[in-house]
């Protein structure tokens, strides 16, 4: 097979001149669209050492690129399409990656072992390419060339990494063993290369997914711990940060083993914290973050009613890990951008999720810190001080007994909200921030003495909305304090906020036009903001809510009639209007729960601009349904009932192209959800927009592109539309009833194989759900004479399809729901079913089971009658 010579275009590709760049990139592909050639040329490119190592290195990204993607999808094709190669083109590719593998210049060794790993991780599975890992264990060898050796171990711990999100092991304990003896030989302390051993360190950490058996060997374990701690002290940083971070795997990985290890790794830590290497400190901090994960899942299994499992590391070192922590908080960095990761944030999190498990032992540990810096003002730098006792307050609030924190939290109210004046911007952000921790969880209208009183509201609202004025990072914290200080007066009527509703909606309606830095979050938290405040309001409030609507729907057309100017701003105007869609959303949805059949809060006319504005959002954008948009849709379809039919004629096209949109699954899934509130409103005037919608649905169930996770939901579908236009579905029947039948028949066969998978029985009872609520739905649609004409003959095969859930362990309770619902349904619409009741022996105990299942009990008792009564 000949190669073509690719370095130019790959100079190309590489220009600064943006002329020549795409000419580079469109010769790119189309050099793609003949794959004998491209993996060819890239690869013998890749290996060719007279090519420039700039082209190279670059052949070698695009090589995996090609080889890979994050879509699942395009990564199923990539793979497909590799495999479909003849085979002597895969080989002549795999003999020229391996020659790159040796190569002397480090980065084409590094490139061509990322590549080699892809290809393996799409041969391997298949039970080709069987001489790779022998290949590369010998490279790795310590009697071979360092380059050779480190690349070689790249390449073994990046194969792990691929092979790990297989379900099946591809790898047998024989070569495990040899993989992890070559990897902790490389990273061991006698190694001269501190590069070879911080590669070494970072495969091994690949590898811990396969180490389980070596694990359960004291011997083994022991030397693998050793050599890992070793390496927390090695002299270059490089090998240190790899070897904490191989240290947070085997918390992830191997929690159950750390009790042998866990005073040294304390003593490491120690050490660590005086790390001069930002990275250092923050992965052995992490260490600790991790721990305390591990041990707060184990206070939740518990709770659960589990075997307590933790060795409580985090408890049994409070005393001592609780100063490290607290002596890191001051390490911040002044200067970098907003969210940017540093040791402060870095202490903070291990702090509060530290706080997590140990409850209320820490504040003790913790106030007396904070008591003695968060005053400190002598020096410039005393700003740091402050700044760090405010977030250790912080970061304890959720943890401990609100009780415990209550007092605290109050005697320090008034001097937070005077720190959202303090002289530096760090200070007062994590002031801003540790107000709403504060709202969030001290706040609340239950909570004795209560944190937020007449008295001090006014303060509070004064010194919030002053501070929505500062710079857009605080402002952005601000919103936060506002949303959780308003939930905090939810299900409270009336609200001492009602008379404050209308400044604060304002000035956060204001604040969201701010036009803030890149990546800046102010336009979501704003708008976020304003929905917590709308949702909790009291009624005494509807009124001041109902004039929001005029507001919104003005700055929809505003908005939308500016055209945009570039690829950001229409990005901009996008994310506006999706916010301002579901400020609509939520005021809808309130005026909603608080109406009543005698008084509907929202006229018609209103109905009719906040329709309008939808519209026109829907309009904006041609080639794709705003998911907002439509959500506010179905909110506005409770409020209109019927009424909804005169939107119909502007809003199907929309409705039509949500639903054909399945490669946007989400938008997809929330428009089947629409479907089913127009349909609950329309009813029978639903009936003309039947054909087409039906055919769209079965087409998205026959069509393998469609992800599987919209096709559970499209099945329920059927049950909405048959209950809304009742009779009219028998025309459909035949038609759903083939797609539910090879669904339920698909689900019975994956929970015979579905093992431990908890993704899988989590689908697996999603399809089920969804296939019961279809045919409950149609059932309660159909007349008895329709049923007993053209439904009757599907029963059985309902009966039988949930004698197959009950037997199965994986049932959740909501599956549980669906079919004891499902059998009172057949029971009470089908006519002489009694027979196959009888005939089916798990019928009673399975339902005299359910009625002993909490929430279940009334309609288990209403579809035993039924079942009983069909039995006479």
């Amino acid at each position: 097979m000949a190669s073509v010579d690719v370095t130019g275009i790959l100079q190309a590709c590489q220009s600064p001149d943006a002329g020549q760049r795409q000419h580079g990139e469109a010769q790119l592909k189309e050099l793609e669209s003949d794959p004998l050639t491209f993996f060819i040329s890239l690869s013998q490119h890749l290996a060719t050492t007279s090519n420039p190592v700039d082209t190279r290195k670059l052949s070698g990204l695009v090589l995996k690129n090609a080889l890979d993607s994050r879509d699942s999808a395009k990564k199923d094709e990539q793979a497909s399409r590799w495999m479909g190669l003849p085979e002597n083109v895969r080989l002549q590719t795999k003999e020229s990656l391996l020659v790159a593998l040796e190569a002397p210049e480090m980065d084409i060794g590094h490139t061509s072992a990322l590549v080699i790993a892809k290809v393996a991780a799409i041969e391997i599975p298949k039970n080709q390419w069987p001489q790779l890992v022998p290949k590369v264990l010998t490279n790795a060898d310590q009697g071979a060339p360092l380059n050779v050796r480190q690349s070689s171990i790249e390449v073994l711990g990046y194969l792990c990494e691929e092979l790990a999100e297989f379900e099946e092991d591809y790898l047998d304990e024989e070569m495990v063993n040899k993989i992890l003896t070559g990897v902790v030989t490389a990273m061991r302390p006698e190694e001269p290369s501190m590069d070879l051993r911080c590669v070494a360190t970072k495969a091994l950490t690949n590898a811990l997914d396969y180490a389980s058996g070596n694990f359960q060997r004291d011997q083994e374990r022991n030397y693998i711990m050793e050599t890992i701690c070793h390496g927390t002290g090695a002299a270059d940083a490089k090998v240190r940060e790899a070897a904490w971070e191989c240290l947070v795997r085997v918390v992830e990985n191997y929690y159950e083993h750390l009790p042998a290890y866990i005073g040294a790794i304390f003593t490491l830590t120690q050490t660590a914290m005086g790390d001069p290497v930002e990275g250092v400190v923050m992965q052995a901090l992490e260490f600790w973050s991790s721990i305390a994960e591990e041990e707060f899942m184990c206070l939740l299994d518990v709770e659960d009613g589990k075997e307590d499992k933790s060795y409580k590391f985090i408890l049994n070192s409070l005393n001592q890990l609780v100063p490290l922590l607290l002596e890191q908080l001051t390490k911040q960095d002044e200067f970098a951008d907003e969210g940017s990761w540093n040791i402060a944030l870095a202490a903070g999190t291990a702090l509060s999720l530290t706080a997590t498990v140990a409850k209320d032992p820490i504040v003790g540990l913790v106030m007396p810190y904070v008591e003695q810096n968060i005053h400190r003002n002598a020096t410039q730098d005393d700003w740091k001080f402050r700044e760090a006792a405010t977030f250790a307050f912080g970061c304890i609030l959720d943890g401990p007994d609100c009780q415990a924190l209550g007092g605290l939290a109050r005697s320090g109210l008034n001097y937070l909200l005077s720190a959202l004046s303090d002289g530096h911007p760090l200070v007062k952000n994590t002031t801003a921030w540790c107000l709403g921790r504060i709202f969030e969880f001290v706040h609340g209208h239950l909570k004795d003495p209560p944190l937020i009183t007449p008295e001090n509201l006014p303060v509070v609202i004064e010194a919030l909305l002053k501070s929505l004025d500062d710079e857009i990072h605080i402002a952005e914290k601000v919103c936060y304090a506002i949303s959780k200080l308003a939930a905090g007066f939810s299900d409270m009527s009336p609200s001492p906020l009602s008379q404050y509703f209308e400044t604060i909606v304002g000035k956060l309606l204001a604040t969201s036009t701010r036009v803030g830095e890149q990546f800046s979050n102010i336009q979501i938290q704003s708008f976020e903001a304003i929905n917590e405040v709308v949702t909790a309001s009291s009624p005494d409030a509807l009124p001041i809510v109902a004039h929001l609507i005029p507001v919104v729907n003005q700055r929809i057309a505003e908005v939308s009639s500016t055209p945009p100017t570039s690829q950001e701003s229409s990005e901009q105007q996008i994310e506006t209007l999706n916010l301002l869609c579901g400020v609509l959303n939520v005021i809808i949805t309130k005026m909603y729960n608080c109406s009543s059949e005698d008084q509907q809060l929202i006229s018609s006319q209103v109905a009719d601009s906040i329709m309008q504005a939808l519209l026109t959002v829907f309009s904006c954008r041609q080639s794709y349904v705003p998911e907002e948009a439509m959500l506010a849709v179905g909110a506005l379809t409770y409020i209109t009932g019927g009424a909804f039919q005169r939107y119909m004629e502007s809003f199907y096209p929309f409705l039509e192209k949500g639903l054909r949109q399945v490669r946007d699954w989400q938008t997809c899934l929330i428009t089947l959800g629409i479907l089913g509130d127009v349909c609950r409103a329309l009813d029978k005037q639903f009936s003309v927009y039947c054909d087409p919608i039906m055919t769209i649905l079965i087409q998205n169930l026959e069509d393998p592109e469609v992800p599987k996770s919209v096709k559970p939901s499209i099945l329920s579908s059927f049950g909405d539309i048959s209950i809304a236009i009742g009779d009219d579905f028998v025309k459909y029947l035949k038609a759903v009833a083939a797609p539910l039948g090879a669904a339920a028949a698909m689900s019975v066969e994956m929970a015979r194989t579905v093992g431990d998978d908890e993704d899988e029985i989590a689908y697996i009872n999603s399809l089920r759900q969804h296939i019961l609520e279809a045919w409950s739905g149609i059932l309660n649609a159909l007349s008895k004479e329709m049923i007993d004409e053209h439904l009757k003959m599907f029963a059985p095969m309902i009966i039988e399809y949930v004698e197959h859930i009950a037997h199965d362990p994986h049932k959740d309770l909501s599956v549980l729901n669906r079919a004891t619902g499902a059998l009172g349904d057949v029971a009470a619409n089908v006519s002489e079913i009694g027979i196959i009741f009888k005939q089916k022996a798990y019928v009673k105990p399975f339902l005299e089971e359910c009625m002993a299942q909490p929430g279940l009990d009334e309609k288990a008792n209403w579809a035993l009658t039924m079942v009983r009564a069909a039995e006479q």
